[in-house]
């Protein structure tokens, strides 16, 4: 790609970025009174008294505060200092130590478990901040969550992190991360964030204990976790035996390019040389998932394709995924089909008005059932897209 096409791109990333996601987030759902509200349906109705959960609440304070250590842009910072004070107050236990999971629009406690892929989301964003704000506490209040995942979830004998624990860290019957998920011990989209949260804390914080244990957690996801055809497997129980054989098309191509990054970051060349062959490994396989028109199908098993709407966050982690195996190869089909995807996130999924769609069907038909922002709908997949793709083609 010559510099001109990355130019062209990297300014139409930016304006996407301020406009479109930013710009909604800090316009239309921030809470003047502190934090931001829980949920705004697809047809576009605000509910100021909705849940606020810690996913969503994490998730835009790592947005913003990357915004600001990306762009510079101070109201990026001020919008991340809202953020921060919120989950601070509210989400934060001091009583039992960790996160809770949601609580309601007064801020008092609703949902009290840790789910480890909270604690995970909150390491990953107090990280960013403390490099966005240089604010102490927030680095330390992400070492204390370290030593309380690491405390309560390694599972010592077996290796891995179990999936959660009920407020005062004790096991629970029920640990699924949501309705559509398996009740299993051991997944991989738990695995797989507390693996970027460590990435993202190591940058910070040259701890061995984080580094051993980052470099373990890749040895698990390109181990346990990888099939032989490149594919995640998603659910396991205590003694690593398999649960499923649902693939899910995003989780290949986000894994691929975040395995990459652990990599990077730990900064061992001969780790990074293997991690480098699984990447596009995964890249080829999430690849499997493209549709005709650019967009990437959701979920398959081993006898074929399950959903094949095409979720947000998918095009979101294919564009920086495609990207990435591009730069890590060099060969071009992956710059063909980056070029495919944007075409079609641009024609599908962006909102006028803000934000992306959730999903559309695969005759290109938006699903308007599906929230525009709520706890799983966030700024992260697409706003990290963009910062992830302007860094590297400013690079």
């Amino acid at each position: 790609m010559d510099s001109n096409k990355k130019q062209a791109y990297v300014s139409e990333f930016k304006e996407l970025l301020a406009s479109n996601i930013l710009g909604f987030w800090t316009q239309t759902m921030k809470d003047p009174n502190g934090g931001f509200y829980g949920q705004m349906t697809g047809d576009g109705v605000l509910h100021r008294d909705a849940e606020r959960g810690v996913i969503l609440n994490a998730r835009i304070l790592w947005t913003y505060s990357a915004a600001y250590n990306t762009t510079q842009e101070p109201t990026a910072l001020e919008q991340a200092d809202h953020a921060y004070a919120y989950l601070m107050k509210h989400f934060v236990d001091e009583e039992a130590g960790g996160i809770v999971w949601s609580v309601d629009a007064s801020g008092a406690p609703v949902e009290t478990k840790k789910q480890i892929y909270a604690q995970a989301f909150t390491i990953y964003a107090l990280s960013e901040y403390y490099m966005a704000s240089g604010q102490d506490y927030a680095l330390e209040v992400a070492q204390r969550l370290f030593a309380l995942v690491e405390q309560h979830s390694f599972d010592v004998q077996r290796n891995g992190y179990l999936e959660a624990l009920d407020r005062y860290w004790q096991p629970l019957d029920d640990v699924r991360l949501s309705e559509k998920d398996l009740n299993a011990t051991k997944t991989m989209n738990t695995h797989l964030h507390v693996l970027e949260a460590y990435t993202n804390l190591y940058r910070v914080w040259k701890d061995e204990r984080l580094a051993q244990q980052l470099a373990n957690l890749i040895d698990l996801m390109k181990g346990r976790f990888l099939s032989d055809a490149g594919h995640f497997h998603l659910f396991f129980d205590d003694d690593w035996q398999l649960q499923s054989d649902e693939i899910s098309f995003g989780h290949d191509i986000e894994g691929a390019w975040l395995l990459h990054e652990a990599a990077e970051v730990l900064g061992d060349a001969v780790l990074l040389e293997e991690v480098k062959a699984v990447s596009l490994l995964m890249t080829d396989a999430a690849l499997l998932g493209l549709d005709a028109d650019g967009g990437l199908m959701n979920e398959a098993n081993t006898h074929g394709l399950t959903d094949t709407d095409k979720h947000w966050w998918p095009q979101a982690e294919a564009l920086v995924g495609l990207y990435n195996a591009f730069e890590l190869s060099g060969e071009q089909k992956y710059l063909v089909d980056f070029e495919r995807v944007w075409q079609f996130v641009c024609k599908t999924l962006i909102r006028e008005e803000g934000e992306w769609y959730w999903r559309v069907n695969r005759d290109g038909e938006v699903i308007p059932t599906e929230d525009l922002a709520g706890p799983w709908k966030c700024p992260y997949h697409n706003g990290r897209a963009m910062l992830e793709l302007i860094r590297r083609m400013e690079n």
